[in-house]
């Protein structure tokens, strides 16, 4: 346990963004550069740890839809049925979804907070789903509203941009409109609700620069309002110098 002087809230961020966004190979990365620097870092998946009737959701897409099972890659694209089938059946369905979520979610979070690590890495966030709603729609903009003002919001929530077309060839599931409306749904959140670090579709040591630059910076935040000496986390590194498995979220 921590002495009482030790004490501080762990920081917290979330990765979000389209299939094939790099947001696994990101968030691996930084987990690691984290732990190199002695933090405790935990990785919260949003499939595996928050989102909730998991059994109807997985048998939604591949046994009423007839959806594809499994990841699709450049060698073996498949055909996912789930997050893109539209409709308002579907709609209402996610409209119970995404709140039952929200509210696992603020459990989640707050239980992580109260345990013994300094970094918390949310593999998806609400932001995710939300994405997959259509916000041209009045009941779908106020439904959204009250999803953003229920959850919690991390101290950083990266979304990382990717050409849709260059997104689906790594990861080939949904179809190519699909993904245009699912990036556009991002920016549409930032746009009403701000709060949100995009960043562009660079290479992955570009991302990862930028994602830790901007990680790196609430962490010697902390460490200047406590007074400490903060050169062990920020000290740069040579890269900053030079300059998943889990189905979808119906």
């Amino acid at each position: 346990m921590r002495s009482s002087h030790e004490i501080k809230r762990a920081r917290v961020v979330s990765f979000s963004g389209v299939d094939g966004a790099g947001k696994s190979t990101q968030i691996e990365r930084l987990f690691e550069r984290l732990k190199e620097r002695g933090l405790r870092v935990q990785i919260i998946r949003f499939w595996d740890d928050i989102a909730q009737l998991k059994t109807i959701r997985e048998g939604a897409g591949h046994k009423l839809f007839k959806g594809d099972k499994g990841i699709g890659s450049p060698e073996t694209p498949i055909n996912r049925r789930d997050k893109n089938v539209g409709g308002w059946p579907m709609t209402y369905f996610r409209y119970f979804l995404y709140l039952m979520d929200a509210i696992s979610l603020r459990s989640v979070f707050k239980n992580a907070l109260l345990s013994d690590t300094d970094f918390i890495i949310f593999d998806r966030y609400t932001y995710d789903e939300l994405a997959n709603l259509d916000l041209t729609r009045a009941l779908t903009r106020a439904y959204t509203r009250m999803i953003m003002g229920a959850i919690p919001r991390p101290d950083i929530s990266f979304v990382l941009d990717a050409d849709p077309e260059a997104a689906r060839a790594r990861k080939p599931e949904y179809p190519i409109e699909f993904v245009h409306l699912n990036r556009r749904a991002y920016m549409q959140l930032n746009q009403r609700f701000g709060g949100f670090t995009i960043i562009e579709p660079l290479g992955i040591e570009a991302v990862h620069r930028e994602v830790l630059n901007n990680t790196l910076r609430i962490l010697t935040d902390d460490d200047a309002e406590r007074g400490n000496d903060s050169s062990a986390i920020s000290e740069q590194t040579p890269e900053m110098n030079a300059s998943g498995s889990n189905p979808a979220l119906l």
